[in-house]
């Protein structure tokens, strides 16, 4: 079973690269973000089914965004936090950040977690709210003895090793602690980083911000990640960044990340 994160940033802007991106690696699953459209448009569904590829959308206008397409059609579609609602009111989150689906027998959640702006302002405050959330999404609805996979954009470099320029990301909301120490607390539920498994040693990246010619100089960073449950986890057999498809005409400031799993993709 190949399982594949990717922020678009516009899937309709990107159109032609997703096409390419499927035919290349021919995932079972590919999850993405940053959609930032209400809907895939008729064509592009077209060519997933001509393809042989399914979608469930949790689309927004012009921001935000996230989807999973599969070969198999997803089961028991649920978006947003949907049955445990968001805020202490019971309602959901306004962004379009979160979608999941039984695929292959695995519960899979395709997310974006919050950017968080600058530290100390609400949009921090609502990056960590978020993450908080999410895991007492996964304590109210899953186990971590269950095959479940959270795939996505995080907005957090993990460790060091997952930044090119410590000095100069260490303040940024990708690297605080409060941000890493969130993130550790999704984890914690009984994830395991199946790519960190197979490169401890770090200095492989998925982000380069379009500005400053990051991504010639390698001023990067690693904050998409595929975790799985344990003994999920146990059966990743390889995990990588596709750099290429950070180069040449029109990329995403991401690059997509695969993980292969010695599991059964009927």
């Amino acid at each position: 079973m190949r399982i594949m994160t990717w922020n678009v940033n516009s899937v309709k802007v990107r159109a032609e690269r997703l096409a390419g991106v499927l035919e290349r690696h021919e995932p079972d699953v590919l999850c993405l973000q940053e959609l930032k459209t209400p809907e895939l448009p008729a064509e592009m569904l077209a060519d997933l089914k001509d393809r042989g590829y399914h979608a469930a959308v949790h689309g927004q206008k012009t921001y935000n965004g996230v989807a999973i397409l599969s070969k198999a059609e997803p089961q028991d579609v649920l978006v947003g936090f949907e049955g445990i609602g968001f805020d202490a009111d019971g309602g959901d989150d306004p962004h379009a950040r979160l979608i999941g689906a039984v695929v292959y027998g695995v519960r899979i959640y395709s997310g974006y977690f919050p950017n968080g702006g600058e530290v100390g302002s609400e949009k921090f405050v609502y990056k960590l709210a978020w993450m908080r959330r999410l895991r007492e999404l996964l304590d109210a609805r899953h186990s971590a003895d269950e095959p479940l996979i959270v795939a996505g954009d995080v907005n957090v470099a993990p460790f060091d090793g997952d930044v090119a320029k410590p000095d100069r990301w260490n303040e940024s909301t990708h690297c605080v602690p409060e941000a890493r120490e969130g993130l550790q607390h999704v984890e914690a539920f009984g994830l395991a980083d199946v790519f960190y498994q197979k490169h401890q040693e770090g200095g492989v990246y998925s982000w380069w911000d379009y500005r400053q010619l990051a991504f010639p100089k390698g001023d990067g960073l690693r904050i998409d990640i595929i975790y799985a449950t344990k003994d999920l986890a146990a059966t990743c057999s390889d995990a990588r960044v596709d750099r290429d498809e950070r180069k040449g005409k029109q990329p995403s400031d991401h690059a997509p990340v695969i993980a292969d799993f010695d599991w059964p993709a009927s």
